[in-house]
């Protein structure tokens, strides 16, 4: 069973991947579990199990992807970059780390898929109109469809594999929240360090911000727009609040979604028939399918071997049980992809004879590692070959092997530093006792002040400082 297990895992990850002739996704998937059904790998109270485990994950996924295509429709999005781009004021350090944390917080809000694939055409629209050079253009690129991964663990809707770690092991919203919150800065702050020293030579010193159109033509429905602000708040606030309701996330999500395109109806510039058609619902049974595919290994035994390898790095202790969790979340997400990786470790995770902070810090390293891990190589995740197929529709070519150098170089030092943060702050939580919102506020203030003082730091010396000392260098 075991040999037969693997070979149709294998099979069906392949045609994910590669999707011969545009073959969908769910196909490939739904492929895959028959073939496990008939080969007797899973049994339908297998499947049954599975659904239970996934449904909420993927109708949150849906609901969240509906929202953030009509915030595109209204062109909230565009608005927020074109600010990012003005508050610069021609620096174009800054303005690339504004546009990173720009995409972290997309990434936070809307998932990371919304985070890759909404704001990275924008983004190179904009650099293009800057008249930015083909290198130039690469740094920006890149850090959008990076942060939108790297930044996706501080709340279980920022990521699919979030809600089904946080559902498979009954994890509320705001407990999440509170575990995942601080790393998640950490994560934030290592991207732009390692993203800026990786690309620093290719950004531009200087650019003319005048070249871009202003924030507010973006605006298409200033009513909805003004609208969405405090539909945002209300969401974020019922998400917060599920977790003292018992009401699963998905119905939050989608009842959300279904208000906005109800409301947004009567606006001229969303056609909300088209929403709901572009909208992945194949997602709900790729999901349920590549999940059942998953089980079957587990059913074969597979995932015995990874839980002994996790009950030997608990023995070790909380740091290097953590790192080593999400360094072979990791390595499996890399080489395998991140959603099937999630359910195999949290499979074995269960399994293990771990409690108390051991096992939350093999939980939420998975949960880091499968959402990190996938920026190692193209087929991490799905968001990153269609944020590829995407780039190479306009002309932006990025190989797969130049794609595996930068993402090898940028991920391991991120990935580390974020499961060492993981690991020190589930420790304070334990040994400290003291209130986590609280420490969660301290920590964020701190943060948004770091970045400030930095930022200022960067604009401390007046652009035509940098255009003297060009000119110097020419002169000598």
């Amino acid at each position: 069973m075991a040999v037969i297990a693997i070979l149709i895992f294998l099979c069906t990850l392949t045609l994910v991947i590669w999707q011969p002739k545009q073959l969908n996704i769910a196909w490939s998937a739904t492929g895959g579990a028959i073939l496990c059904l008939l080969f007797s790998v899973v049994t339908w109270q297998d499947v049954i199990e599975v659904t239970s485990i996934v449904w909420n994950a993927t109708l949150t996924f849906i609901g969240i992807i509906i929202i953030s295509l009509i915030l595109d429709e209204i062109g909230f999005f565009e608005w927020a970059a074109l600010h990012m781009v003005k508050l610069a004021k021609g620096n174009g350090t800054v303005m690339f780390i504004y546009m990173v944390l720009l995409g972290a917080v997309v990434s936070a809000l809307f998932a990371n898929d919304g985070a890759a694939l909404i704001m990275t055409p924008i983004v190179l629209a904009m650099v293009r109109a800057l008249k930015f050079s083909p290198l130039m253009v690469i740094p920006f690129v890149m850090a959008s469809g990076f942060i939108a991964d790297t930044a996706s663990a501080p709340f279980i809707t920022s990521n699919l594999t979030n809600i089904v770690a946080a559902d498979f092991f009954n994890i509320g919203f705001a407990e999440y929240a509170s575990r995942m919150l601080v790393p998640n800065y950490i994560a934030i702050i290592a991207s732009l360090a390692v993203l800026y020293m990786y690309y620093r030579k290719h950004i531009p010193h200087t650019f003319d911000g005048n070249k871009l159109a202003e924030p507010l033509s973006a605006i298409k429905d200033m009513k909805l727009f003004k609208l969405s602000w405090l539909f945002i708040a209300i969401l974020l606030l019922a998400y917060f609040g599920s977790e003292f309701v018992q009401v699963p996330v998905s119905f939050i999500a989608l009842s959300a979604a279904m208000i906005m395109l109800v409301v947004s109806r009567k606006s001229k510039v969303i056609e909300t028939k088209k929403m709901l058609k572009q909208a992945p619902w194949n997602i709900v049974i790729f999901s349920i399918s590549m999940y059942v595919v998953v089980y079957g290994l587990k059913n074969a035994g597979l995932t015995y071997y990874l839980t002994v390898a996790l009950n030997y790095l608990a023995e070790q202790g909380l740091l290097i049980s953590t790192i080593g969790m999400g360094l072979i979340a990791a390595f499996l997400s890399s080489t395998m992809n991140n959603l099937p990786t999630l359910m195999i470790d949290a499979l074995a995770i269960d399994a293990t004879s771990t409690s108390g902070v051991l096992r939350e810090g093999l939980i939420y390293a998975n949960v880091i590692g499968s959402d990190l891990g996938t920026k190692i190589t193209p087929i991490g995740s799905l968001a990153t070959l269609i944020w590829l197929h995407i780039l190479a529709g306009k002309d932006v070519k990025i190989s797969w092997g130049y794609y595996f150098r930068v993402g090898i170089v940028i991920t391991l030092p991120t990935l580390v530093i974020t499961l060492a943060a993981l690991a020190g702050w589930l420790y304070i939580i334990q040994v400290n006792m003291m209130n986590i919102w609280i420490s969660v506020a301290i920590i964020s203030v701190l943060f948004v002040v770091s970045l400030y003082l930095y930022i200022k730091y960067l604009t401390r010396s007046p652009i035509e400082k940098y255009k003297q000392q060009t000119q110097a260098s020419h002169i000598n």
